[in-house]
């Protein structure tokens, strides 16, 4: 009787489980629902042209914009809204609800990945660096940076390449937070920065807008990982993150994938070859 008991405590336990997976999956299915009925998934973006940008008119472009506007017109959600946002602010403003998803150049790591629960890749780049002319102080990494007691790098606040710099030694007094492209060019050419750092197609976007013949990129930078974003979603939407990851892996099938993407200079066949297990195990 006493075995039965046990065996009876047991069953209870695992059906007590089964109803709290069972009622998650309710609650996280439900998100899918209400994007449908409010007609829009919220996104949190950079306005880092190419993976992000935002036109005078308020429209919101961009290839990571562009490939979550159609899958999330496949799962029903007929449109997307953008907020532009700090990277260093966008996984707290997707876990306290202001955002349902991240699309912005928000790349794969590990710490990352146990914040968010992130989609199949994206989009993949390396990481470059804006200097002038002739690249005066010969920086190819950020340890070159690190070395040279006078130089200044500029970066994104709470982006890869800030972290970068300063994992490769850069004194935190000698890493700038620039909020924007326009403003990390401006302080190349100013004088005020030594370097500005970004992946090497948001730089490229940058100089050939600025059309300035004495600037010079220095890409891919020595050392610096290649990496890949995905679609970032809060740890208790992870039904919609696979909803998600189903469009997402059709269209990678079918290749309108890369008919979004590539326009913008991105490479579809770098995303479908790796995952986002492997791209979160990196460090």
């Amino acid at each position: 009787m006493r075995k039965m008991g046990i065996l009876a405590g047991a069953a209870g336990l695992a059906f007590a489980a089964v109803l709290a997976v069972s009622a998650t999956a309710k609650a996280d299915d439900a998100k899918l629902e209400q994007l449908k009925a409010q007609g829009f998934a919220r996104l949190a973006i950079a306005n880092e042209p190419p993976y992000t940008a935002v036109a005078a008119d308020g429209k919101v472009s961009g290839a990571a914009p562009d490939v979550a506007r159609e899958v999330f017109k496949r799962l029903g959600v007929e449109d997307v809204v953008a907020s532009i946002s700090e990277y260093g602010a966008m996984i707290p403003g997707l876990q306290a609800g202001r955002f349902d998803v991240v699309t912005a150049g928000l790349f794969m790591k590990p710490e990352r990945c146990a914040a968010v629960a992130y989609s199949e890749p994206v989009l993949c780049d390396a990481e470059a660096m804006l200097v002038k002319k002739g690249n005066p102080k010969g920086f190819k990494s950020y340890e070159d940076v690190a070395k040279d007691p006078s130089a200044r790098i500029g970066a994104p606040g709470g982006g890869t390449e800030e972290k970068l710099a300063l994992n490769a030694g850069v004194p935190r007094d000698r890493v700038i937070v620039v909020p924007d492209g326009q403003s990390g060019l401006k302080m190349v050419q100013d004088g005020r920065i030594d370097a500005y750092s970004l992946p090497v197609l948001s730089i490229n976007d940058l100089v050939q807008k600025a059309n300035d013949p004495n600037l010079e990129v220095i890409a891919p930078v020595e050392g610096a990982p290649v990496y890949c974003d995905g679609a970032a979603f809060n740890k208790k939407d992870t039904a919609l993150r696979d909803a998600f990851d189903v469009e997402l892996a059709k269209m990678k099938e079918s290749g309108e994938f890369a008919k979004i993407i590539e326009p913008y200079g991105f490479s579809a066949a770098a995303a479908i070859s790796t995952t986002r297990e492997k791209q979160c195990a990196a460090q």
